[in-house]
């Protein structure tokens, strides 16, 4: 659940900003094991259950944090954070999908494309600049991307991939949503999220005859997966970021994208393709090389 954006610089380093950013890269990291334990629900059961508890934790650290309503905080968040919330409801219905119908690691490896898609849609929507390495790097991510979906031409695996790519764009417009509304804090647009998607997913299981009571395991799992998996993850990184510069955000992301796959390998056994760890290699080469170079460079100006 990468949401690292590599248009923005933060302030100065800070050591207890890292530690925090990359344990929320550990966190999201753990979303294919949890999903890989879930026995029966399928996604719109499991994302009704985790936007509970999503919603919950939210709710909490939002009101001790700010000593304010939650309800006020999201409200004020505008269309922004409408639009943010509801980027983040297809996101994460794409993201389950995705890792119920391909590899975790294909999966997580795609989801890594999420900043280059904020990029492009910086450009088209805000007017922002696009540096030259990154229009390369863009290029390099296609590629690899493209290699990885090389030998998944069966519809199950091509519709997982296709969704893993719409949940990364779920994310970059959620990205580009907190731009345009001009907000550092994420976490109202991510409790607006929750709250949508509770009616949205009840309504999506009743219509197709859905149970809304799950067992008791798999209850059990997306709900502990919203609070601790999504929720304190986001919490970890909303704080973090403060203090982590754009570049390190982007490459302290990657934490997520190795670590998920190995996971369920080294518990369930699950392994990857050859053309997802070649294509997987030169994703997350774009991925550093835009982040270190980035480091090295002025901020984007914006287009008049």
């Amino acid at each position: 659940m990468s949401i690292a954006d590599p248009l923005t610089q933060a302030p100065e380093r800070n050591s207890g900003g890292i530690m925090l950013v990359f344990i929320a890269g550990v966190l999201w990291s753990t979303v294919g094991l949890g999903i890989r334990l879930i026995e029966d629900a399928l996604v719109w059961q499991i994302l009704l259950y985790r936007s509970v508890g999503l919603s919950f934790l939210l709710f909490v650290v939002i009101r001790l944090r700010t000593g304010q309503n939650p309800f006020e905080r999201a409200r004020h968040a505008g269309w922004p954070g409408v639009i943010g919330g509801l980027s983040l409801v297809a996101a994460y219905a794409g993201g389950i999908y995705a890792i119920q119908s391909t590899s975790v690691a294909n999966a997580m490896l795609l989801f890594a494309s999420a900043p280059f898609m904020a990029a492009v849609l910086g450009l088209v929507i805000l007017r922002e600049a696009v540096r030259a390495h990154t229009w390369l790097a863009i290029l390099l991510a296609c590629l690899g991307i493209g290699v990885m979906v090389w030998d998944k031409s069966s519809g199950g695996a091509m519709a997982g991939n296709l969704a893993a790519l719409g949940s990364a764009l779920g994310f970059a417009v959620f990205t580009i949503a907190l731009r345009w509304g001009k907000s550092g804090e994420m976490l109202p647009s991510v409790f607006l999220s929750g709250l949508f998607a509770i009616p949205i997913m009840a309504i999506i299981c009743l219509s197709l005859d859905l149970p809304l009571i799950l067992s008791p395991r798999d209850a059990g799992i997306s709900g502990i997966m919203g609070i601790f998996q999504v929720g304190a993850g986001l919490v970890l990184y909303t704080i973090g970021s403060k203090t982590v510069s754009a570049a390190e955000l982007t490459l302290l992301s990657l934490a997520e994208v190795v670590l998920a796959p190995l996971w369920v390998w080294l518990l369930l056994g699950e392994t990857a393709t050859l053309y997802t760890l070649i294509g997987g290699g030169i994703l997350l080469v774009a991925i550093g090389g835009n982040a270190l170079l980035g480091a090295r460079r002025k901020p984007p100006v914006t287009l008049v």
